[in-house]
C-alpha cells in the first residue's frame, strides 16, 4: 500500500451509502488505485489549480461522474472530504469552496489534538 485513506467527518460515507452497487464498486476500484499506485493517472486523481492543495478523485460510471474532494497530509495520507455527482463540465465553485473549508477545519482540529 502506497497511501492510507482517511475519511474526514461523515461526508464521504454518507454519500457512498446512498449510491447504487455499480457506483460503489467503481468508487472502491478508484480508491484502490489511489491507495496502491505510485503515480495515479490524471484520469482518476487531478490537482485543482488555485485551491491550495485540493485534489479531485474522479469516478466515472455509465451515466454519472462522481467527484470526491481530497488532499494529502503528511505525504502518504490522503484525506477524503465532500463528494458530489458532477452534472456539468465545470466543477461548481461552491463545491470547491466547501472542500477548501473542510480542509481548513481538518487542520484546525488536528492542531487542537496535537497540543
Amino acid at each position: 500500500m502506497k497511501r492510507k485513506i482517511l475519511f474526514y467527518g461523515n461526508y464521504f460515507l454518507d454519500f457512498y451509502s446512498k449510491q447504487d452497487d455499480k457506483t460503489k464498486q467503481k468508487i472502491d476500484f478508484v480508491l484502490d488505485l489511489v491507495r496502491n499506485i505510485e503515480r495515479v493517472p490524471i484520469k482518476f486523481l487531478k490537482y485543482l489549480e488555485g485551491t491550495d492543495g485540493l485534489y479531485e478523485i474522479k469516478v466515472s460510471v455509465v451515466s454519472k461522474n462522481v467527484r470526491i474532494f481530497s488532499f494529502f497530509d503528511e505525504g502518504k495520507l490522503i484525506v477524503l472530504l465532500n463528494c458530489f455527482v458532477k452534472k456539468t463540465d465545470k466543477t461548481p465553485r461552491w463545491e470547491i469552496e466547501q472542500g477548501i473549508k473542510l480542509k481548513q477545519e481538518y487542520f484546525i482540529e488536528k492542531m487542537k489534538r496535537n497540543r
